[in-house]
């Protein structure tokens, strides 16, 4: 089908990649959980602008060029690995603010409050999306599989297996968004459970950042 091969083998493996934890993902559902599902769904456009680039990357053939060329490749890495290092410092600042103040009265309705200064969620998932070397190099190893490679128009099979790429994180993003909203609720009646979780997102970004910084291309 247009270029395609083997479309129910790629939809399996696209179901299994969606659902494997990363910093996406994670990023949408903690905004999600802070305030709510409209400025979920800002940092989710993020992701989905994002990995619509990388797509268009790597079938550009970029992801071959990181490949082959280590210094761009690290460049590329640490510059990633230096953004999720500073997201986490930032939310084990703002879980140090709030292990301070879980004596405190309860706070208002996380959805009804105003984004945090200077936090744009759409930007910093862009970001955090393209600054995902390891993703562009996924991107083309995966895809290439299923471009069947005697096909006149290869850029159509590319928008077929990424039209399915994105609606997988649609509905993925959409599920961890609403979940992320009743989050909201238990982290605003319980400030040492806020507290725990954004600590524990802040050392899986810290994670993230060190497992982008020993990657290989």
């Amino acid at each position: 089908m247009l270029g395609v091969i083997d479309l129910p083998t790629y939809l399996a493996g696209l179901v299994l990649i969606v659902l494997l934890p990363g910093p996406n993902s994670l990023y949408v559902l903690s905004v999600a959980a802070r305030r709510g599902v409209r400025t979920g769904y800002a940092a989710a456009a993020g992701v989905w602008c994002g990995d619509a680039v990388l797509m268009t990357l790597s079938a550009a053939g970029v992801a071959s060029l990181l490949q082959a060329n280590a210094v761009l490749f690290g460049i590329v890495k640490y510059a990633g690995a230096g953004y999720l290092t500073w997201l986490a410092v930032g939310m084990l600042r703002a879980a140090r603010s709030m292990w301070r103040a879980r004596r405190e009265p309860a706070v208002p309705d996380a959805r009804t409050e105003e984004p945090a200064a200077g936090e744009r969620p759409f930007r910093r998932a862009l970001a955090i999306s393209l600054f995902n070397p390891k993703a562009i190099l996924f991107f083309v190893a995966f895809f290439v599989q299923f471009v069947d490679p005697g096909y006149a128009y290869p850029a159509v099979s590319f928008v077929v297996l990424g039209a399915f790429a994105q609606l997988a994180s649609f509905l993925y993003l959409t599920a961890l968004i609403f979940s992320g909203t009743r989050l909201a609720e238990a982290f605003r009646r319980r400030k040492r459970l806020s507290a725990g979780a954004t600590t524990a997102a802040g050392a899986l970004f810290l994670g993230f950042a060190v497992k982008l910084t020993l990657a290989s291309a």
